[in-house]
């Protein structure tokens, strides 16, 4: 291999991180983290031993990483492991330091030998860190170099999962390591059949269907990045549900504040839960699209629990805020979830977003600026 064309792939991808591929990182991973069930003695050295069998600690932590933003601090050591007992001619099968992504691969592999090669993504799942340049070409190779890998075993094959193929040159891996890259199945569960096939996939391994249970598990993460958004807005609207009103404050906040704080709520978990829930029966291609209409079914439901009085101004005036605020709230929510969906693209993501989004704000502050005048009418 020629240790020169390195610092070529990184001029020509891009890669600003100012240090040599070959020797920067640490070249073996800690064989005490509390995952490894042993050690290897190899021609590279002393490698971590590891087990398909998770342990109540790992899904533990999976829920956790699920339901929290400890997600981002959940990595593990990037290099290489050995899964069983392999030898020189057991599979390569590499993966991120996302401890999610790497226990996930290793459970689909239970009775079976692999070594696992770990890429330092910064704690990044697979498709996320292949859009992101770090589950890429340059950290393969460095990987494969800083591991060893080439004294362990006899063969020049690496299985990647089908969604890092995004941040991987296949041919430039082959060129500077003589590693060949095979990508396998979308799902890590169809690992064994894949092997067992000699390494081909069928048409349904390719495929990414995102399932109702594939949208599911997304929406505690999606659920606590909006309430984010929430925490911030009950204050403002109690206090200006109490000063407005026919009655005296604290039951002006009971009844006009509160109900305002409920409807906002109302908003974050159409946009947030039901339109991921939801995501193929909804009308229209654009997210923003289909939580505006979610938004407006809410509006309309939280309309008919108000009781509002449509033939008066203030009644009139309250609708009509709550029919700009909550499907621009649902909205904004639902074009979040593009990030984590397989129904669309950077450029149409971009797209959306450079006419959705104003017309969310301008919506939302509309509607606030109403909702403000209905309550001082009474």
């Amino acid at each position: 291999m020629d240790e020169f064309e390195l610092p070529v792939i990184q001029q020509q991808r891009g890669c600003d991180c100012g240090e040599n591929l070959l020797t920067s990182g640490k070249p073996m991973p800690d064989v005490h983290q509390s995952f490894v069930r042993g050690v290897v003695e190899t021609a590279a050295g002393r490698l971590p031993k590891v087990s398909s069998t998770l342990s109540r600690r790992d899904r533990w932590g999976a829920v956790r990483a699920r339901l929290s933003a400890f997600r981002m601090a959940y990595r593990i050591d990037p290099g290489l492991y050995a899964l069983g007992e392999p030898d020189g001619q057991s599979p390569v099968l590499v993966s991120a330091n996302y401890k999610m992504s790497f226990d996930v691969l290793r459970a689909s592999l239970a009775g079976r030998s692999a070594w696992i090669l770990v890429l330092d993504t910064r704690g990044i799942n697979v498709w996320c860190a292949a859009g992101k340049g770090t589950f890429g070409t340059e950290e393969l190779i460095r990987r494969i170099e800083l591991s060893g890998l080439r004294k362990i075993v006899a063969h020049r094959k690496l299985i990647l999962p089908q969604l890092g193929a995004p941040g991987v040159a296949a041919y430039q891996v082959k060129k500077i390591s003589g590693f060949e890259v095979l990508y396998g199945p979308v799902h890590a569960r169809d690992l064994p059949a894949y092997l067992d096939a000699g390494c081909h996939a069928t048409a349904a391994m390719r495929t990414m269907p995102f399932s109702l249970r594939d949208r599911v598990l997304l929406v505690p993460i999606e659920l606590r990045g909006a309430m984010k958004y929430f925490f911030m807005l009950p204050a403002f609207f109690l206090l200006i549900g109490g000063l407005g009103g026919p009655k005296d404050f604290w039951s002006n906040v009971t009844q006009t504040g509160l109900f305002a704080v409920l409807a906002l709520l109302g908003a974050l978990i159409g946009g947030a839960v039901l339109v991921p829930l939801l995501l193929p029966y909804l009308p229209g291609r654009a997210f923003s699209v289909k939580g505006l209409w979610v938004g407006l079914v809410i509006a309309m439901m939280c309309i008919v629990l108000r009781e509002m009085n449509l033939t008066t101004w203030p009644g009139r005036v309250e609708a009509a805020s709550w029919f700009l605020i909550l499907p621009a709230v649902s909205a904004y929510l639902a074009m979040n979830f593009t990030g984590c969906s397989t129904f669309t693209s950077l450029s149409g993501v971009k797209k959306e977003m450079r006419w959705a989004l104003p017309l969310q704000i301008a919506g939302g502050l509309a509607g606030v600026i109403l909702w403000i005048g209905a309550a001082l009418m009474f």
